[in-house]
């Protein structure tokens, strides 16, 4: 089987596309999509010349669900160990600060002290970041939002201590915070890499070798700077001495 067949079974490159992740990718008035993913699908598509087709999710949980539903052939999530029961990811492409911000008149000032008894962190449901909180937090709870804004509503309400979030997120969104302050530090760093749905080995194969093509060459660190995206490092190439 070849690299066309392994991720382009159909034809043409079926990209599942998360606009829930601004970073990556974002949706005109026109709804029409671009942003580092869409840079990073065309590329991919390009190199196995092949037509893109980019599928909207509004959620990331929602590309991962549908993984083993032939729905898509390629997707960029966030890299976490509970999604690799359905799906095989690429080396990590870029990294990304998550952290929290809490009410002004906390005593908290650094993101490793949120996890406390009696403290609700509010996390949209299936986010990378929140399946992490889900195996690591030993004291704090998580109330589940279906999306970031959801946590930014639940803070404003005073339902919430914290709002759990991708760093260059929870900064752009400090105006619609008005009590909140982001607290210093990280609870985690964010890997993304190109997803395939469990079993197609051939694609991940490929996808390992592009990736590294892709950082040699500084594509995605480009990329970035073209969209003027802050707070999303690419990897960058290892050199040999």
């Amino acid at each position: 089987m070849n690299a066309q067949q392994a991720l382009a079974p159909t034809g043409k490159l079926r990209a599942g596309m998360n606009i829930g992740n601004t970073l990556f990718t974002r949706q005109n008035e026109a709804g029409e999509l671009f942003g580092v993913s869409v840079d990073l699908m065309q590329e991919l598509a390009k190199s196995l010349d092949v037509p893109l087709e980019l599928l909207v999710y509004q959620q990331p949980g929602q590309v991962a669900d549908d993984a083993l539903n032939d729905k898509w052939d390629v997707a960029i999530l966030a890299i976490e160990k509970t999604r690799a029961k359905t799906i095989i990811f690429s080396p990590g492409m870029t990294e990304i600060e998550a952290g929290y911000v809490v009410q002004q008149n906390s005593s908290f000032e650094l993101a490793d002290q949120v996890d406390s008894i009696g403290i609700k962190i509010a996390a949209p449901e299936k986010a990378g970041y929140e399946r992490y909180l889900m195996t690591t937090l030993k004291n704090a709870s998580i109330v589940h939002t279906q999306n970031f804004a959801g946590s930014l509503e639940l803070f404003n309400q005073n339902q919430v201590d914290a709002v759990a979030g991708l760093k260059p997120n929870l900064i752009e969104s400090m105006h619609l915070l008005p009590t909140g302050k982001l607290l210093q530090g990280n609870f985690m760093t964010v890997n993304h890499g190109f997803s395939v749905p469990l079993g197609r080995v051939e694609a991940a194969a490929y996808l390992e070798k592009f990736v590294k093509q892709l950082i040699e060459k500084s594509f995605v660190d480009s990329s970035i700077k073209k969209h003027q995206i802050i707070g999303l490092t690419a990897i960058k190439p290892l050199h040999n001495p």
